[in-house]
């Protein structure tokens, strides 16, 4: 056989056998189902942390608009940087070291301060971003990561609304307040103390203290009001039975300033009256008549905390030096009607006897309600820790 005919032989034998046909298909197809199988695995992968990441900037923007309203971060630099921090450690439960550190760098946070006449609205827009690998399977169609990003703008608001506050400051003048306290007022030349300072110069330092903290809490008066009830034996009424010891409630803490600096101590010691009439003076009624909700409607205060601050630094004596039980449980009585009405009661006992502190443990609405003062510096920070518990009341975080 001439070699063109063995030629034209052999070529007629491979067109008819189909045995490489199935490696052809195979080389063929084999990609595509190894890409269809990345596919259906990443869709899953992109799914899951699409979510994580949303949730991330959501949780993220939350926890900045929030520590905003509650006063725990300085400004706006700090809350971006809490969201900033917030989204990184979150997505560290699911991402490498150097992918949370590009995610970090591409989060952005946005925050926009509105102020009102009631306060400030803080809006909170967190955006993240970051490439996620893919699986080798997706290299067959030359394809290595994806782009996934996140934006909780819809979800982040967070504004902060107010809640007012009516304060009645229930103050002990009685004679003992005349006594001297272990700060030092003046010096000799020697340096050691020629006078020292009397407890009523030291309430009215720590009264000024806690009115600062109010003033700064509403600088423009809409939603505190106060008032100041002092005693010694009772309230000191004229001869038509009016109430003289007494600042009736007002926007602000000007008019209580100025009574609490012409407090003199004198007398005897029975805190009931002061507290009834402090009880009388702020207590809320049922249909909203009572002149602490009326002024407050005034202003547009639908909701108000009522405080009394009740101090001495004795025990209920009246007009004798000797303790008195009845006395005593008629304070009580008064701080139990007081509470009844809806009113939380703080209490300071300064450089009391065992039975006043005893007294006040008891008028406290609770234990964290309670303090007992023992230096003028002690007393001037229980005044100005009142202060900031009860402005804490102010601000209510909704979202």
């Amino acid at each position: 056989m001439s070699p063109i005919s063995t030629l034209l032989s052999e070529a007629s034998a491979l067109l008819r056998d189909r045995s490489g046909n199935f490696g052809m298909v195979t080389a063929i197809v084999l990609p595509i189902l190894l890409g269809s199988a990345g596919v259906a695995i990443d869709i899953s992968n992109v799914v899951v942390s699409q979510r994580q990441l949303q949730v991330a900037s959501d949780s993220a923007a939350l926890a900045a608009a929030s520590a905003l309203a509650d006063g725990k971060v300085a400004d706006t630099a700090a809350a971006q940087q809490l969201a900033k921090d917030f989204v990184a450690g979150q997505m560290a439960n699911y991402l490498s070291a150097s992918d949370v550190a590009y995610l970090k760098n591409n989060v952005t946070v946005n925050i926009v301060t509105t102020t009102t006449a009631t306060g400030k609205n803080y809006k909170v827009n967190v955006s993240a971003s970051y490439n996620m690998g893919l699986t080798p399977l997706m290299s067959v169609f030359g394809k290595k990561t994806v782009s996934l990003a996140s934006n909780s703008a819809t979800t982040s608001g967070t504004s902060d609304t107010k809640t007012a506050l009516s304060m009645e400051l229930v103050l002990d003048q009685s004679g003992s307040m005349g006594y001297n306290t272990s700060t030092c007022d003046t010096y000799k030349k020697n340096g050691s103390c020629k006078t020292y300072v009397i407890k009523i110069e030291a309430l009215k330092a720590a009264a000024v203290k806690l009115f600062d903290a109010l003033d700064k809490a509403d600088p423009q008066h809409a939603l505190v009001r106060t008032g100041v009830i002092s005693y010694n034996n009772g309230i000191t009424r004229d001869n038509n039975n009016k109430i003289i010891g007494i600042s009736p409630m007002n926007w602000g803490t000007s008019v209580g300033r100025t009574y609490v600096s012409t407090l003199t101590a004198n007398g005897g010691t029975d805190a009931t009256e002061p507290m009834q009439s402090a009880t009388t003076a702020i207590q809320k009624k049922a249909d909203g008549s009572d002149t602490e909700a009326v002024e407050h409607t005034k202003k547009g205060n639908t909701t108000v905390d009522r405080y009394i601050v009740l101090m001495t630094d004795g025990e209920m004596t009246g007009n004798s030096s000797d303790w008195n039980s009845t006395k005593d449980k008629n304070v009580r009585d008064a701080c139990d009607a007081s509470k009844k009405a809806g009113i939380q009661i703080f209490t300071v006992a300064f450089m009391a006897p065992d039975k006043g502190k005893s007294l006040l443990q008891y008028c406290a609405s609770s234990g964290s309600n309670y303090f007992e003062a023992e230096t003028m510096e002690d007393l001037i920070d229980d005044f100005d820790s009142i202060a900031q518990t009860a402005t804490r009341a102010l601000t209510l975080l909704t979202n």
